[in-house]
């Protein structure tokens, strides 16, 4: 007896909307992209309980008639390609024939439909993949397709859907992506019968970015234009003072198709090297064109994912026009001019003349010898040096090992200094305000000398730990201190952005932020915490909201670290930056507060706050011991 047996229709179907159908959010995807394919101008998405109970996508698309419409709930049916030469030439964003009957395969799915060209609609009604109803109808031209119930006959899919506010997130977001690459077309959004989002049509991509992120996101956005041979890349990006905690804000577009590609992400982040920090991300939409046989959409059951033909040339060319828009807008490198964006010669693509290779900025006569291995220098991890280089025990040895091993993992090897924690404060010790003040380097780094050697501090981590401690410390008393601001600023935010601002509207105001909702998804800032004065208070709350969402609000270890990470994020906004010019009297303060700190060696993301070379690594590294 045979073990292996063809599946049924309805299973393999049911197994296919596993792979299309993820969740509420894929459907409307699929709807919205075919309804785009049909040449619709205005298109309108209604959700109900965050697509659980109903989802429906209505057009003014050319339609179907009658034959086309029942032929299109048939799987692999499509009238995208027809041929090997057309899946290596697609133009259009569905091209599979798998949405269709894979979304009524999980759902009690009617579709109503008209072409031009009938003089009477079509309605199909499926449930759960069997086919229950045909008839006719009266319609407009175009084709509205209503998806209830999903995942009705499938509990064990059902069960993994989260709450109607998430799904409903993950939809506003995905319209969002849709919407920002169809600047054409006009998109409605409906929750629950209550508008969300209404876009209008428009010419200039730039006033659909403004409308789908927000209007103040124009003032952060320098634009971006390349043509070389095969390849034309356009859009907007943000300027290197304006950035996010996560690359959600990063929205990638292939021959309009919007995609989600690491290749062309690394490609962006290229373009920034030297402009933003780690952990740092740029907010960008970038569009780019190629020939269709240049790209393969095919690669992934949801399209969401491009192979290109020339993967080097592509990462080359965005990351080239990147780094031009920001030199163009005024973001040049610093001293030095850094030449690491740069693709090495070796990628370069035949016959282009847009790039040229550069030089490395040293010449082998001028490489810095090396300095002596970390080995060479060690003291052994049962002790440590204080900052006047006297030894210390550590106590509590078990304790203290992992935060040292970590400390030193935190530092180049090249620069590993000779000591790994910050000594405690017993009597006798000199302290940070002891040391012998040298002066600025780079405005970012202040240099201290004590009896034993070179000590750098790192002057926004350094007051980025003392402003935490300080705001963490006034969080627990409850006695924030808040300024008001002259003029309120008002934030438009993203439907999951929004969801999220709701819940921690409490969190904010015990930590001095007055918000008040001002209407939709815009928000109006009256207040913020006292240390935030003549700083921007929107990134900032952006970079808030899009942390939160990352780590979620459903749990109480959950609000315990939501409100631990905000403290961080208003810290690191509110500290002194890189680059800023310090007096003498500025820097005396600045060490005096670090005496304050529980924890001076580290900022509260983790990075040392200061690191001190010994004048016997000093030596080693010139050579001038034997």
């Amino acid at each position: 007896m045979s073990h292996i047996r063809i599946l049924p229709e309805i299973l393999s179907n049911k197994i296919a909307a596993g792979e299309v159908v993820e969740r509420p959010a894929s459907v409307v995807k699929e709807l919205v992209e075919n309804a785009l394919d049909a040449g619709s101008s205005r298109i309108i998405v209604e959700v109900e309980k965050g697509g659980r109970k109903l989802i429906r996508v209505s057009d003014n698309g050319c339609g179907m008639s009658y034959d086309d419409a029942l032929l299109s709930v048939e799987r692999y049916a499509t009238s995208k390609i027809r041929d090997d030469a057309d899946l290596f030439s697609i133009r259009t964003l569905g091209f599979r024939g798998e949405a269709l009957p894979s979304i009524a395969a999980v759902s009690r799915f009617v579709m109503e439909t008209r072409a031009e060209s009938s003089d009477s609609g079509t309605r199909i009604e499926i449930q759960g993949g069997t086919l229950r109803n045909v008839s006719e109808l009266g319609a407009p031209v175009g084709t509205m397709i209503t998806v209830k119930d999903l995942y009705f006959n499938t509990p064990a899919r059902r069960k993994f859907m989260k709450s109607a506010g998430t799904e409903m997130g993950h939809i506003g977001d995905t319209l969002a992506g849709i919407a920002l690459g169809q600047p054409g077309v006009r998109f409605s959004l409906l929750h629950n019968g209550k508008v969300l989002r209404n876009w209008p049509a428009v010419d200039n991509p730039l006033q659909r970015a403004g409308d789908v992120l927000g209007q103040n996101l124009q003032r952060e956005l320098c634009p971006v234009g390349y043509e070389g041979e095969n390849i034309r890349i356009s859009g907007r990006i943000s300027l290197p003072s304006q950035y996010r905690a996560t690359s959600s804000s990063i929205y990638l577009y292939v021959n309009g198709r919007w995609i989600k590609d690491r290749m062309v992400q690394h490609a962006i982040f290229s373009g920034y090297r030297g402009r933003l920090m780690k952990g740092q991300f740029p907010l960008a939409v970038l569009f780019i064109t190629l020939a269709p046989d240049q790209v393969d959409v095919n690669v992934h059951p949801a399209k969401s994912e491009v192979r290109f033909v020339q993967q080097k040339a592509v990462h080359q060319a965005v990351s080239h026009a990147v780094s031009a828009a920001l030199r163009q807008a005024g973001y040049d490198k610093e001293v030095g001019n850094d030449r690491a964006d740069e693709i090495p010669a070796a990628h370069l693509p035949e016959n282009r003349q847009s790039f040229s290779a550069r030089p490395l900025p040293f010449s082998e006569a001028e490489k810095i010898p090396p300095p002596p291995h970390p080995s060479e220098i060690s003291e052994g991890l049962s002790s440590y040096v204080s900052l006047t280089g006297e030894k210390e025990t550590v106590p509590s040895f078990q304790q203290k090992e992992e935060e040292v091993s970590a400390h030193r993992q935190s530092i180049p090897a090249e620069n590993t200094p000779d000591i790994p924690h910050i000594p405690d404060k017993r009597q006798g010790k000199k302290t940070f305000r002891e040391l012998r003040i040298i002066g600025q380097f780079h405005r970012t780094y202040i240099l201290c000398e004590s009896d034993k050697g070179l000590i750098l501090i790192d002057q926004h981590a350094a007051h980025e730990r003392i402003v935490y401690e300080e705001l963490k410390e006034r969080a627990a008393k409850q006695k924030s201190l808040s300024q008001r601001l002259l003029i309120p600023e008002t934030l438009e935010l993203s439907y999951k952005k929004t969801a999220m601002m709701e819940k921690l509207l409490p969190r904010f105001a015990e930590n001095g932020f007055e918000i008040e909702p001002f209407g939709g998804n815009t928000f109006a800032v009256k207040s913020a915490p006292a240390i935030l004065a003549e700083k921007e208070i929107s990134p900032l709350i952006a970079e808030i909201l899009e942390r939160m969402t990352e780590i979620g609000v459903d749990t109480k270890a959950d609000m315990e670290k939501n409100r631990d990470e905000m403290l961080i994020l208003t810290a690191c906004h509110g500290a002194i930056r890189a680059g800023q010019t310090l007096s003498r009297e500025e820097m005396r303060a600045l060490l005096r507060q670090m005496d304050q700190c529980e924890n001076p060696s580290n900022c509260p993301h983790g990075r040392p706050t200061w690191i001190r070379w010994g004048v016997r690594f000093l030596e080693k590294s010139f050579r001038r011991t034997v």
